[in-house]
């Protein structure tokens, strides 16, 4: 069999290498979504806050801080959800360095890349738990404490 040439052989290893920079495109349009959420629900504590040091009905506040848990809820798991997916993203970084040091160094690290792989997507997989209990939360206070509010407010 014919051996490859440098040349050969750093193409196949950026054919390899393909696969994992994919992940992190999907995995930077990920943390584009959430850091979305996480603006929104920071910009939603600011004026729910707000409209609390200002509340003149005692039966508001409850729904206000209800509210305001919530989204503390909300921001605390895109948070976390976010790290979980940096994390996820520099393991890929090391599968992709890896790769390339096991062809460039001639070194059998194979275990290593596939345990590098392996807690990538362990990790990307908590960030899209955490990601899947905040939209719950999100979807779940939807209108809850407005609703009571509205209704409140309205003649008898």
């Amino acid at each position: 069999m014919e051996e490859l040439t440098e040349i050969e052989t750093v193409a196949q290893v950026i054919q390899l290498a393909v696969a994992p920079v994919f992940l992190l495109a999907g995995i930077a349009g990920l943390l584009n979504v959430l850091s979305v959420r996480l603006g929104r629900a920071v910009d939603r504590v600011r004026v729910v806050e707000t409209r609390l040091g200002k509340e003149p009905h005692p039966e508001h506040v409850d729904v206000l801080q209800a509210e305001i848990g919530a989204l503390w809820s909300r921001i605390r798991l895109a948070n976390w959800s976010i790290r979980m997916f940096v994390a996820g993203a520099l393991v890929v970084c090391l599968v992709i360095v890896s790769l390339f040091f096991s062809e460039l160094a001639a070194i059998n690290i194979s275990a290593a890349i596939v345990v590098f792989f392996l807690g990538a997507m362990l990790l990307l997989i908590m960030g899209l738990i955490l990601f899947l209990i905040e939209v719950s939360i999100s979807t779940r206070s939807i209108g809850t404490g407005i609703t009571e509010i509205l209704d409140e407010d309205k003649p008898a």
